[in-house]
């Protein structure tokens, strides 16, 4: 079987490996038998999940990050009383 997996280290995509071998086949890490590892350049790709990624104009949306608030004006339960849900209910 050929499996292709895009990572920074090839550490990561054999752990790749090995949760989709147990997501899809229910295959156990101990009877999984891994022949060779390689780095591929973007030509001898050849799976289309990866190939997709090597688009040099491929764009991601930037999601908008908020500042946190003041570490004084956070609380971790904020109550709120009967009359002010109704206040803003009403």
């Amino acid at each position: 079987m050929y499996k292709e997996y895009r990572d920074v280290t090839i550490n990561g995509a054999v752990s790749q490996m090995y949760r989709e071998m147990a997501g899809r086949h229910r295959a156990h890490p101990n009877t999984i038998q891994i022949i060779n590892t390689a780095t591929l350049k973007a030509a001898d790709c050849k799976r289309d999940h990866v190939v997709e990624m090597h688009n040099a104009k491929l764009k991601f949306p930037i999601i908008k990050k908020m500042p946190m608030v003041a570490k004084r004006l956070r609380s971790t339960f904020q109550a709120a009383s009967a009359d002010d849900l109704r206040a803003v209910r009403g």
